[in-house]
């Protein structure tokens, strides 16, 4: 069986990188700081609320669910629209033991 390049390196740093590359996006970040200030469920559309078009913000919404940082509910024709706190949490401990362990403190580069 062939491995992929993802599978060479340990599980924590894989789910850590899944959850990063989330964050890549201006416009996912954007719709996680929207959720998060609406501070309840959303129904209705995004892409109302950002400059793109509407299949574009799906998919950034799939992205996110992907990664559990987002939820999403059907509720009639529409979908409700909501942060995960509990992985938002998770990632929020992810990324802060990531930065204490890249401890540069005493780094020197000469």
């Amino acid at each position: 069986m062939v491995q992929s390049k993802t599978e060479l390196f340990n599980k924590q740093l894989t789910e850590s990188a899944k959850l990063f590359k989330a964050l890549s996006h201006p416009a996912r970040l954007q719709i996680l700081q929207f959720l998060a200030e609406s501070e309840t469920c959303i129904t209705g559309d995004i892409s109302d609320e950002l400059p793109l078009g509407r299949t574009t913000v799906n998919q950034h919404i799939k992205e996110l669910k992907e990664v559990g940082l987002i939820q999403g509910h059907i509720d009639g024709v529409k979908t409700k629209y909501c942060l995960n706190p509990k992985r938002v949490e998770e990632l929020s401990e992810i990324l802060n033991k990531f930065i204490k362990n890249l401890n540069i403190n005493n780094y020197k580069c000469e």
